[in-house]
């Protein structure tokens, strides 16, 4: 994979993701290796939205078969100065509360919105979470202390189902009950949703996604999930038996595998779909303080991982194969290319990368894929 780092091209104020030749710091990668994902900002994506809409914190991102873009945000986020405007009254203050579910078309304009509390389900109190499957569903969670529970809705917003309840988790080892689920993914040919729950609980949930019904779970290195408390990560410690706070992502790769994103534990564990551990890739092989996210790059063989270490900013490249960092780009900031707060990744048939920020970076951004 070439090397990585983030250079400004004067003329349109592009962040690019090129060669450098210092292996390891910021923004760079090893030397001599060759291959590898190039990126470019796209600083006008999306387009403004209408109405004096903003969103808040990003809590989860996907992007449909058609490469529409799809965002959840948490309209509760909004701090008290951009709440000025009232909806359907002209005002130049600002804002209004964008809806909490949005859709883009792959130009970046708006194409619907909708989301809220709504006859006959409970909308979570903290989205958290967003998936869109093959049939077009769209699929929601959240992570509030008392969001035990996963909605799926059409693609204009009309409720199907609603799996779990708010209130009280039973815990990781429950059939009917969530765990504050933080994110979630379809595997089509065996109609089975994955679920990484998540806040609460410490599991990987597998359930039918029509009729969700349970069908399997399991912890960290396939085994029994305990909602003991566990120690802080250390990095000198023994590899803690027992996922953290949060299971974060769960990830499907086109070989059949299921990554997930033990964010607390600073590691990707690797699964068959039984549950069977594979591997994992934790600090050593992985200088990450936050593996909030990630995706797979557009090449058929998925050979490296695309990760979103969330608290240091950057986006790693990773080898599949090996976990083997290989590269980063990006850094703390608000200027396009940068990011605060990372939480979210998605990408498209042409392999492009989509990022969401919580926290106080609060928007999306599209990267160019220039090279693969």
């Amino acid at each position: 994979m070439k090397k990585i780092h983030l250079v400004v091209v004067p003329v349109i104020g592009l962040l690019v993701a090129i060669g450098c030749s210092q292996p390891m710091q910021r923004g760079a990668a090893p030397k001599g290796v060759a291959g590898g994902p190039e990126y470019v900002v796209d600083p006008f994506w999306p387009k403004p939205l209408k109405d004096n809409w903003i969103v808040g914190q990003i809590a989860g991102l996907h992007v449909d078969t058609r490469d529409h873009v799809w965002i959840l945000h948490r309209p509760n986020s909004l701090l008290a100065d951009e709440k000025v405007a009232k909806p359907g009254q002209a005002s130049t203050r600002c804002c209004v509360a964008a809806p909490a579910v949005i859709e883009f078309d792959p130009e970046g304009n708006f194409v619907r919105g909708w989301g809220g509390p709504g006859p006959g389900y409970d909308w979570p109190q903290n989205e958290h979470g967003l998936y869109v499957d093959a049939e077009g569903n769209v699929w929601v969670a959240g992570n509030n202390a008392a969001d035990h529970m996963i909605l799926k809705f059409t693609r204009d917003g009309k409720f199907l189902m609603q799996i779990g309840k708010p209130g009280k988790a039973e815990g990781s080892a429950s059939t009917t009950q969530l765990g504050r689920p933080a994110n979630m993914e379809v595997d089509v040919n065996a109609n089975e949703l994955y679920i990484a729950d998540g806040y609460g609980n410490k599991r990987i949930l597998v359930l039918d996604a029509k009729t969700g019904a349970y069908k399997r779970h399991w912890g960290a290195y396939g085994g029994t999930p305990s909602d003991d408390k566990m120690p802080a990560y250390d990095p000198s410690a023994t590899p803690s038996k027992q996922f953290a706070n949060a299971v974060h992502c769960v990830r499907l790769s086109k070989d059949g595998l299921v990554y997930v994103c033990d964010r607390g534990n600073n590691r990707i564990q690797v699964f068959q779909k039984n549950g069977t551990f594979v591997t994992e890739f934790i600090g050593v092989q992985l200088p990450a303080t936050d593996t909030a996210d990630l995706v797979f790059s557009p090449d058929p063989a998925q050979r490296y991982i695309i990760l979103a270490d969330g608290q240091s900013s950057y986006l790693r490249i990773l080898s599949r194969s090996d976990g083997k960092h290989l590269g980063s780009f990006a850094h703390h900031g608000r200027q396009a290319g940068a990011f605060r707060s990372l939480h979210n990744l998605g990408t498209d048939s042409k392999g492009n990368l989509y990022t969401g920020e919580a926290g106080f970076g609060r928007r999306i951004q599209k990267f160019a894929l220039v090279a693969n």
